[in-house]
């Protein structure tokens, strides 16, 4: 852990020393010997400017996408920018009108309230259906909030904090009810690479002709890779319309893109890096089983669904009786920093999200601090 304190990024600087921080989702792990590499050189021989106006990232990304998910999006029909916020912001600019109203499904990734309201629109709530075993899209509310005039739906594929992949019958009934009220589809797919193996993962804009026509997404390997802070995503289409749409963004939302986050992206996505993805979704396969059984073991209260995809844990400690913001008391007294539940939504309430891309070690101190309150 002392090494890890040697780091600057958010996650080892927001709280002193004394608390275990398991709130944003950056990771503990090595970077991928192939990105290290690379940006060892790009510093060697001062490649450092701007990125070049053609670049090998979306001939990179299609390689990973049909390797990884059996998906050939055209690389003709992409576009970088610096981040998957800002993709997604300059892309409902361009198809909403202001005061449209953007559909979200909470809880959900807590900046999509900002970011609509950033291109100008109004958030409208569907909240994701709890089924027992999961959580789905809400297709009925999601249909009734299009009936009412809603004009784009934000998806957040996999989802972000339940971790659900959502099923490709799912997808393909969103696109065709974006396609009948002539709405848009905007997919966040920044975990897409962290799918476990078997789950089934589906690209939105590989579900259906109809998602292709109706759809766009912004991906990146920034979760995955862990390289938030070198700004570097794709935005990415399958139709000529909403080629046209993307295409027509200023310059500017490209060239914000990073260099070192550019070349890194590619080298992540690049066949060099498959055996270490391969190595730590092995490595977060474990973690998410370990963090069942210890919060079976010493918070049995605690309410846990294994996620299908990525290193983060939605938790729900309501009957633990902690309020509906359980977050703030783990931090006074256990001295672990998790992410409030509240800011994903009212759906959110007595809920906790935890990160754990992380060694088994930090995850145990972590829980046996939490049980201890109990």
């Amino acid at each position: 852990m002392e090494r890890l304190r040697e780091r600057s990024s958010e996650k080892w600087r927001e709280y002193p020393a004394d608390v275990l921080p398991l709130f944003v989702a950056e990771t503990d792990f090595p970077l991928a010997p192939e990105i290290t590499r690379v940006l060892e050189r790009a510093v060697a021989i001062g490649d450092t400017g701007y990125i070049a106006s053609r670049t090998p990232l979306p001939e990179a990304y299609a390689g990973f996408a049909a390797r990884r998910f059996g998906w050939s999006p055209d690389p003709a029909r992409m576009r970088p920018t610096a981040d998957v916020s800002m993709g997604i912001v300059e892309i409902l600019r361009r198809v909403t009108s202001p005061g449209d109203r953007v559909i979200v499904t909470p809880p959900v990734y807590p900046p999509f309230y900002e970011l609509v309201a950033e291109a100008g629109a109004v958030v409208e709530r569907v909240p994701l259906r709890d089924t027992g075993s999961g959580w789905e899209l809400d297709l009925e509310g999601i249909g009734r909030a299009l009936d009412a005039g809603a004009r784009a739906i934000l998806l957040c594929n996999p989802h972000n904090p339940t971790g659900t992949v959502h099923t490709s019958a799912s997808l393909a009934a969103l696109a065709e009810l974006a396609a009948s009220h002539g709405a848009v589809v905007v997919s966040d797919e920044i975990h897409a690479p962290l799918a476990q193996p078997g789950t089934g993962f589906t690209p939105f804009l590989a579900v259906s002709d109809t998602a292709r026509a109706v759809g766009y997404a912004v991906v990146s390997g920034s979760k995955a890779f862990n390289l938030a802070g070198l700004k570097c995503a794709l935005m990415v289409t399958a139709s000529e319309d909403t080629t046209r749409v993307v295409r027509g963004l200023p310059v500017e939302v490209e060239w914000r893109t990073g260099q070192f986050g550019l070349l890194a992206a590619v080298a992540a996505f690049s066949p060099q890096s498959d055996p270490w993805l391969d190595g730590l979704l092995a490595t977060l396969d474990e973690n998410r089983r370990l963090l069942a059984d210890l919060l079976t073991a010493r918070l049995p209260a605690a309410r846990y669904r294994i996620p299908d995809a990525g290193y983060l844990a939605w938790i729900d400690l309501t009957d633990l009786g902690w309020g509906d913001n359980p977050s703030r008391r783990i931090l006074r007294e256990a001295r672990v920093a998790l992410h409030f539940g509240p800011a994903f939504g009212a759906e959110g309430a007595g809920h906790v999200r935890l990160n754990f891309g992380t060694s088994p070690a930090i995850i145990t101190e972590a829980i046996e601090r939490i049980a201890a309150l109990s």
